[in-house]
């Protein structure tokens, strides 16, 4: 059937100087490991899931979603002060991969403020999607259209890495991931 890796983000906005953020990181409904928010490391939750890569794609990663967490959390401050949006606020992030039987992919992000859906990245069209049409909804889709940086690294990210990176990862786990 199809597989699915997605990774969890949750971040809370307490004030311009207090961020809290959470991640998980599933295959299927299996927990392959989590962020400690005090070093932005991954903590790996199974015995196959560090060997599955090289020492140095997992460095990548973590060094990658240390620069991510630092950048999102800046640029989301700078936007709420911008915006004038008060505090406290909760911004949750979900991207991932579905691999599917016939070997074709779709890769996936999503945006949630407060509980509901904000936005969604169109890996077709290259490009955000509003879920809900509002003047901060617009804003932040203006911003991330005009970070094109960010937009050519989500793309690779999900029409490569994320498929190959599965692949990987359900060889090394697949005993664990038919037994669900």
């Amino acid at each position: 059937g199809t597989i699915t890796v997605r990774l969890l983000q949750t971040t809370t906005f307490q004030n311009i100087s207090f961020v809290d953020t959470e991640g998980l990181g599933l295959l299927e409904d299996i927990e392959l490991g989590s962020l400690d928010k005090h070093t932005w490391s991954i903590r790996f939750y199974q015995p196959w899931v560090r060997p599955a890569l090289p020492r140095s794609d997992w460095d990548t990663i973590e060094n990658l979603i240390k620069i991510y967490l630092q950048q999102f959390s800046h640029l989301i401050n700078e936007g709420a002060m911008q915006r004038d949006v008060p505090y406290p606020f909760v911004v949750q992030c979900t991207a991932g991969c579905e691999l599917y039987p016939n070997r074709t992919s779709r890769a996936f992000a999503y945006v949630g403020y407060n509980g509901q859906d904000f936005l969604s990245f169109d890996t077709e069209n290259v490009g955000w999607t509003l879920s809900q049409d509002t003047d901060l909804s617009r804003y932040v889709r203006s911003f991330l259209q005009n970070y094109t940086a960010l937009s050519e690294l989500v793309e690779m990210i999900f029409n490569y890495t994320c498929v190959d990176d599965m692949e990987v990862l359900l060889r090394y786990g697949r005993a664990a991931v038919e037994r669900q």
